[in-house]
């Protein structure tokens, strides 16, 4: 395959995939505001969360100034000044999906394309209480088109490169996920375990809808220890960072070539760490000092990737140059 080929259906995913990941992000956001928040904080402590996570407080402040919720979930949602807004996610999928006509089916492409046009009818000024169901659709859309893919395309090494841009990036947005929730409650390592409202902990397990698995898993109360196994350690749960690096170690595994030795060591690595990982270790070590390290990790092994079989490195830079700023919070 060309790696402009490759290059291209990575990112159709990975740019799908952030779409849907910042809509749940911001869902968190939302969900906690309607919620009594056991700190001495205002709107502003709130809404910086969301912004620290993606990476992209420096650009709202240039532009709005303080954290308020109308502001930030246009920011992150609509803006078109905004690269990695929900808006310009699904305008570079479908411009990537428009790249590699021939190597994806019409039924992948009548999907993203119908999500793009959609997309454009969204009322700018959308009020904020329409905001959760926008979040909703664009789950929606994400989920038709992976189903729309598995369900049409053939297994062959274009579904790995879709798979890898998937899941490297859902491993990336989880961690980030699950952080938001100690900026917001939890911010000092030292709270790590400590008593934490039930319904700030299954807020958080919705929006990566784990809600349902969590309580047929555990059958007790929600507690956080758990809650961050259940989304670091356990692979049966198909958006924890076990179950997306055991995809990405697959997705590199099918594509080999000697080019990618390096990036399958990583991801190898990376999947020994969480396949014989114990969660106490994690919460001794901090449960956001853990989180960071992974993030840093899962960079270099996209770096990894990118210089293996991508071609448009200056594109790859730009387009996680986000990711790098937000590590940098």
């Amino acid at each position: 395959m060309l790696s402009r080929t490759a290059d291209n259906l990575f990112w159709m995913a990975r740019h799908i995939e952030r779409a849907e990941n910042i809509a749940r992000v911001l869902d968190v956001a939302h969900r906690s505001a309607l919620l009594p928040l056991d700190i001495d904080g205002t709107e502003a402590y709130l809404w910086y969360a969301p912004l620290n996570i993606t990476g992209c407080a420096e650009g709202y402040e240039e532009k709005y100034g303080l954290a308020r919720c109308k502001d930030v979930s246009y920011y992150l949602a609509l803006d078109p000044d905004n690269p990695s807004s929900i808006y310009n996610c699904l305008r570079m999928a479908r411009e990537n999906a428009r790249s590699v006509r021939g190597a994806i089916t019409s039924e992948m492409w009548e999907s993203i394309n119908s999500t793009w046009l959609e997309m454009n009818r969204r009322n700018v000024d959308m009020p904020e209480d329409q905001y959760p169901e926008f979040f909703e659709w664009v789950k929606e859309r994400s989920h038709l088109f992976r189903g729309v893919t598995l369900g049409t395309i053939l297994k062959d090494i274009a579904l790995s490169f879709i798979r890898l841009g998937t899941f490297l990036e859902r491993a990336d947005n989880t961690a980030r996920i699950l952080d938001v929730k100690y900026h917001i409650l939890l911010p000092s390592v030292s709270d790590v375990g400590g008593a934490a409202d039930y319904y700030q902990w299954g807020s958080l397990l919705k929006s990566v809808s784990g809600f349902e698995a969590y309580k047929k898993t555990y059958r007790d109360v929600i507690s956080p220890q758990r809650v961050a196994e259940f989304l670091i350690l356990r692979d049966d749960m198909p958006r924890s960072l076990h179950a997306c690096m055991n995809e990405v170690e697959t997705a590199l595994i099918s594509i080999n070539g000697n080019s990618g030795r390096e990036a399958r060591r990583l991801a190898g690595e990376q999947h020994a760490d969480l396949h014989f990982g114990r969660i106490e270790d994690v919460i001794s070590q901090g449960l956001h000092e853990y989180l960071s390290l992974f993030l840093v990790k899962i960079n270099l092994l996209g770096q990894e990737i990118r210089n293996a079989y991508l071609s448009r490195r200056d594109v790859y830079e730009t387009q996680t140059q986000v990711l790098l700023s937000a590590q940098a919070q």
